[in-house]
């Protein structure tokens, strides 16, 4: 058995009690768990400060002296707060414990040399550490100090005795007990990139003596992480491209080209024309598509989606599109029967309010190949329903479907379908490459000609009568304005209250308007009602939550006010702002704060005044928030759980790691042969642990 998988209550010092709190509070089963559970900061244990040098915002710092006295303070029942008075020749400290200074006059002796280790601060204009660590001076050589390690632990534990401190000396334990670790890297791979061995990184990156050997410990344990990852992704899309045939759409017909010289609202952007090139060549290709297509609210990836649908038609074959909630699905279907206008083409759509006869309708209707387009929402993928020859599929807003729905689509045709995947919310190129690894990826990074950008500004709430003028102002020459509320969770009662008292509220600041109600706990009835009479131009304001985010289309509107914009993150606040601007006129998003702001909320702001461009604000999104929670990472199977790399930071070895596994998968894309063997073990072992690997792609 390999000695990594072995049980940690089995460590010296852990034991069964242990055991359950580390493995509730951190995971932490095996000793490979813990091995692989990384300090978050290093301190360096090799400078030794004098007293006369310290001062109250320094962090964790050493000093060497004697204790000169204990004192002794009541603390009401039972509790003593003690403090030992400290030299070292320059100066008077104090050591102070509120807890275990029982054990503090009893085990500390006066006269004898100490190294102290805390954190100063100053109380009675005298430098005081509270409950620092002590060790004879004797028996401590400076030299083997190094960087000491701190790891992340929880109240619960630090209650429990194990703190950072604990964890410390348990890992020590492991590593101590280890022998020299296997290599999972082949040598010549290591060699050409200049990484230390696993078995010296791991042993290096919990015991660092310096800093540049840590920073080489933390480049070999990242790059392996990543590689495994990047080289599963890149052999899973090379065997779906060898397995998987695709429909070949030879060609561009009379649908297509009616449509183009016949139809066409508006000019296509040079980006439009690229994507739906590299579209074509997939299609004809022979191998099955599987694109993402990134693009900007109100970039036209709609278009796109339905001039590819057209080629599927042209070649005798059915498309469908499939959006995540029914709103969008509905918009799309009035978008895309408003580009197709009197053309003869049939489409229809199902989502879960379709039913009776209706719903029989378009049932036959796929079956017998009479309707072209499908429009639906995850209805579309439910057992019942069947096409007669299903060719092309379009996947709105994919972070809301998981890898098991998308599967299910192929499963309705003979080849599986050509796929094409959108969304708006633009995905950093490292996060891409990881989180939909297997997908090439297209991107419309235009506007149409004719859209101005967006203005934002941001307004503090005491300026609300203020801003209240403006609101009046726009109103007043013919445009619509959404305020948007942060019901973040739709069970969040204090926000649902807030909404609601909201709402009364501007009701009374605008009694000359009308104003409608959305928010997610309305029925859907309800909901389409109170819609369709702000997009009918009935109602002039819109007070919502962010069941807006995505998808609801008023040309006319051309005011968004996000109120508590500091409870939202960058790509929420770039989603909602991307409802307005969509007409001719010039338009606004307003965010509205306290003045109090946290450092991070102030730069989330700033970015967001600062530009429309969704790629630079999703790359700051990920340095601010880190991948885990980028909207949508978690529900499409991001559960490879990265211990120590961060796709945010290290871009340059995600790159590094795809290159890599690339070059490996074009040799040995059958992955047997022998040169790469260690690499193929390594991946059938973490293909056994619990990371959802599917559900990466």
């Amino acid at each position: 058995m390999d000695i990594l998988n072995q049980d940690i209550k089995y460590l010296p010092g852990v034991g069964p009690n242990r055991k359950k709190m580390l493995s509730n509070e951190l995971g932490i089963e095996t000793y490979g768990d813990l091995l692989e559970y990384y300090p978050y900061k290093y301190v360096d244990r090799s400078k030794v400060y004098t007293i006369h040098e310290l001062t109250g915002d320094m962090p964790f710092v050493q000093v060497v002296g004697k204790i000169l006295s204990f004192e002794t303070f009541p603390m009401g029942a039972h509790k003593e707060r003690v403090v030992a008075h400290f030299t070292d020749g320059t100066g008077i400290c104090d050591l102070t414990w509120f807890n275990g200074g029982k054990y503090a006059k009893q085990n500390y002796k006066i006269g004898t040399e100490y190294l102290v280790f805390g954190k100063p601060t100053v109380f009675n204009n005298r430098i005081n550490f509270t409950h620092p660590d002590l060790d004879d001076a004797a028996k401590v050589d400076l030299s083997t100090m190094g960087l000491q390690p701190y790891y992340n632990t929880t109240e619960k534990m630090k209650k429990s005795g194990l703190n950072s401190r604990a964890i410390e000396r348990l890992t020590k334990t492991l590593i101590e007990k280890l022998p020299p670790l296997s290599e999972t890297l082949p040598d010549f791979m290591t060699q050409a990139l200049h990484l230390m061995s696993r078995d010296e990184a791991f042993r290096i990156v919990h015991y660092p003596q310096q800093v540049k050997e840590l920073e080489r410990a933390r480049v070999r344990l990242k790059f392996e992480e990543l590689f495994f990852v990047q080289l599963n992704i890149v052999r899973y899309a090379s065997d779906q491209r060898r397995k998987y045939r695709g429909y070949v759409f030879s060609q561009v017909g009379e649908v297509f080209n009616t449509f183009y010289h016949n139809y066409l609202p508006f000019p296509l952007t040079g980006a439009q024309k690229r994507v739906i090139r590299e579209i074509r060549k997939d299609m004809g290709s022979g191998r099955q598509m599987n694109r993402l297509l990134q693009g900007d609210v109100g970039s036209g990836k709609t278009l796109v989606a339905l001039m590819s649908m057209l080629i599927a038609i042209d070649n005798g074959y059915q498309a469908c599109i499939m959006a995540p909630t029914e709103i969008l699905a509905e918009q799309h279907l009035q978008t895309i029967m408003g580009f197709l206008k009197d053309m003869d083409i049939r489409v229809a759509l199902l989502t879960g309010i379709v039913k009776g006869k209706r719903r029989e309708e378009v049932l036959e209707g796929l079956l017998d190949g009479t309707i072209h387009i499908l429009v639906g929402t995850h209805a579309v993928i439910e057992d019942t329903v069947q096409f007669a020859r299903l060719g092309f599929v379009v996947v709105d807003e994919q972070h809301r479907f998981g890898v098991a729905q998308r599967a299910k689509l192929w499963s309705k045709s003979i080849n599986p379908p050509h796929v094409l995947v959108m969304t708006a919310t633009p995905i950093p190129r490292t996060l891409a490459m990881t989180l939909y690894g297997d997908l090439d990826v297209s991107v419309i990074d235009e506007l149409p000609p004719g859209r101005k950008p967006v203005r934002t500004t941001h307004v503090f709430d005491s300026r609300m009568t203020f801003l209240y003028d403006g609101i009046r102002q726009q109103i007043r020459e013919g445009r619509q304005v959404y305020i948007v509320f942060p019901l973040i969770e739709e069970s969040e009662k204090s926000d649902l209250k807030n909404l609601e008292d909201g709402y009364e509220v501007l009701k009374q600041a605008f009694p000359e308007f009308r104003l409608s109600k959305v928010h997610g706990k309305m029925k859907p009835k309800e909901k389409e009602e109170e819609m369709q009479r702000f997009v009918s131009g009935e109602t002039q304001i819109l007070v919502a939550t962010t069941v807006i985010e995505v998808g609801v289309n008023v040309p006319n509107a051309s005011v968004m006010v996000i109120l508590e914009a500091q409870r939202f993150g960058l790509s929420q606040l770039h989603q909602l702002r991307g409802r307005v601007g969509r007409g001719a006129d010039q338009s606004f998003c307003v965010l509205v704060t306290p003045y109090k702001l946290s450092e991070d909320t102030r730069k989330r702001i700033d970015i967001m005044c600062d530009t429309n461009d969704g790629f630079r604000i999703a790359e700051a999104d990920l340095k601010l928030r880190g991948p885990g929670d980028l909207e949508g990472t978690q529900q499409s199977g991001m559960a490879f759980d990265l211990k120590i790399a961060d796709i945010a930071r290290d871009g340059q070895l995600v790159q590094m790691a795809r290159d890599e596994a690339q070059k490996i998968i074009e040799e040995d894309p059958d992955c047997t042969s022998q040169k790469y063997a260690i690499l193929w073990y390594r991946l059938r072992q973490l293909r056994k642990t619990n990371i959802n690997w599917a559900a990466i792609s």
